[in-house]
């Protein structure tokens, strides 16, 4: 399952880009993005809320790029090598490459395929804390549309992998969005 959501998000992305890929480049063509939003972070056992932005930049129609971060503003009560945990999101960030489908004039479609990091701290019991860090590799599938040409919404879904099975996750994210 894993191989197929990051095959299809890389198809995704490489598609979008293929007609962008045709026209020439100038710096005219590139314009800029913001987002602030939350996300619903779900391993299965536990979600986990965080407030995320981005910055990102859109070389024509087709393709971009963007850096994303997050800072937890929640806990979850999961087990975690066998022992009742409390797990929290201290920060997580990632970039992405990103492609772009207009199926209107103000709406798009979007694949990203990129890379990230986490930082969670667990508590258990019997004052046992720690500091998980996992990076992950991640793909994902969304939509934005703006009310006017500057302002809009994002919704959007990734998928992160991580180097551990055991923390694979699936985003669930709604974000405001502010070219400029």
């Amino acid at each position: 399952m894993k191989s197929l959501i990051l095959a299809a998000a890389t198809l995704a992305v490489l598609g979008a880009a293929a007609p962008a890929l045709a026209q020439p480049m100038s710096l005219s063509g590139i314009s800029g993005y913001g987002t602030l939003g939350v996300e619903d972070l779900n391993d299965n056992s536990a979600n986990i809320g965080a407030v995320t932005g981005r910055l990102g930049a859109r070389f024509g129609r087709y393709i971009g790029v963007e850096g994303e971060l997050s800072g937890g503003f929640n806990s979850a009560r999961t087990d975690v090598g066998g022992a009742r945990s409390d797990v929290s999101l201290r920060d997580q960030y990632a970039a992405y490459a990103v492609g772009f489908l207009p199926i209107l004039p103000n709406a798009d479609l979007l694949a990203r395929i990129g890379y990230g990091a986490s930082d969670l701290h667990i508590s258990q019991p019997l004052n046992n804390d720690f500091n998980r860090y996992q990076t992950t590799w991640n793909a994902g599938v969304g939509g934005q549309y703006f009310f006017d040409g500057a302002n809009g919404v994002r919704l959007d879904y990734t998928r992160e992998t991580a180097d551990r099975s055991d923390l694979d996750a699936n985003v669930f994210s709604a974000a405001y969005v502010r070219k400029f």
